[in-house]
């Protein structure tokens, strides 16, 4: 299997009321997050989030409003997936990206990768994902999500 990219996307899938996607990991069972995956290949960060998405939940990507919010996340790949990436990498850079959907959606996933999913208020969602950068993103949710 070929190494993964350190370069990856981060996608908060969320409804207008706020509510978030998280997901459970199969090869790290209780530890919760929202859709992300690296990049392959030359594909663009949009394409990746697209992508992962789909492969992810099932969701279509493209039916709704994804954005690029424009921020990127730098932070140590944990041990235990270190041997995942190339020799002596270190580091991820991480793209966030925000899905809005018009409800909560039911999920296909991807047996090999997650194990269940579950909606939850933004607030509950921040407290409950395990990764620091993905709960930054779910906290600043609010603060990008504006309905005319």
């Amino acid at each position: 299997m070929p190494y993964k990219q350190p370069i990856s996307a981060l996608i908060v899938i969320y409804t207008p009321q706020l509510e978030v996607l998280l997901l459970e990991r199969a090869d790290y069972p209780d530890a919760w997050q929202s859709v992300t995956g690296s990049r392959d290949g030359e594909e663009s960060l949009r394409e990746t989030a697209i992508r992962e998405v789909g492969e992810e939940t099932g969701i279509a990507a493209t039916r709704y409003a994804l954005t690029d919010w424009q921020q990127q996340n730098v932070y140590d790949i944990y041990a235990k997936w270190v041997h995942r990436y190339p020799p002596g990498t270190t580091h991820n850079t991480e793209h966030v990206f925000g899905l809005e959907v018009p409800e909560r959606l039911l999920v296909t996933l991807s047996p090999r990768e997650h194990l269940s999913y579950q909606w939850l208020p933004w607030e509950a969602a921040a407290a409950k994902v395990f990764s620091p950068s993905n709960r930054a993103a779910i906290l600043e949710l609010p603060k990008r999500v504006i309905h005319v």
